[in-house]
């Protein structure tokens, strides 16, 4: 079981811009993974080292991601997410500017998400076990909003509960991509 670090909103605008930058994201999803250098890191988003590692230095600027210098081999630098509960300011809070910011950064993870379930059901013959790893569930609950937080910090919870270290790990353990999205109906 994961320690869930306590709740750090992000209300740095500078801060949030560096961490809703769709590069970025993606550097910080294959940090996820564990350390990696700017080069790896190029190779496998398909971009040069040098735009890669000025988004590492702005994420690091930051304190989003930070260096490994147990890994680093002479000017070779390695880089690590630096673990965090980050929540985004409630939309009552946020100004303009953070409000386009960030329904760019949500129209991009949604994206992201349909396109690992593609990639999801294109490899699924090949998984084997994981094969039927796959879980959705709709549904639906009449809260207020204090309910619907609650609830929401109760996920939070659940996900620490049931992640854990590389090293504690099972070995047929793998990365679940795990999305909670909850939206008031409007009617």
């Amino acid at each position: 079981m994961a320690e869930q670090p306590p709740a750090q909103e992000i209300t740095d605008a500078e801060a949030l811009r560096a961490f809703a930058h769709p590069m970025r994201q993606k550097i910080e999803r294959c940090l996820r993974r564990g350390p990696a250098n700017s080069t790896a890191l190029a190779r496998e988003l398909g971009e040069s080292t040098g735009l890669v590692s000025y988004h590492l230095r702005q994420l690091a600027k930051h304190g989003f991601v930070e260096e490994v210098p147990e890994l680093a081999k002479g000017r070779e630098r390695w880089w690590r997410t630096v673990p965090g509960d980050r929540r985004l300011p409630p939309y009552s809070r946020q100004t303009p500017q953070m409000r386009e910011m960030l329904t760019e950064m949500h129209r991009l993870d949604l994206a992201e998400l349909l396109d690992s379930a593609r990639r999801f059901e294109e490899a699924r013959d090949t998984l084997g076990p994981w094969a039927d790893a796959a879980l959705f569930s709709r549904g639906t609950l009449r809260v207020d909003p204090g309910q619907l937080r609650a609830f929401f910090e109760e996920y939070i919870a659940l996900l620490y509960r049931y992640s854990s270290s590389e090293r504690e790990g099972a070995p047929e353990a793998r990365t679940v991509l795990v999305r909670l999205l909850a939206i008031p109906e409007t009617d």
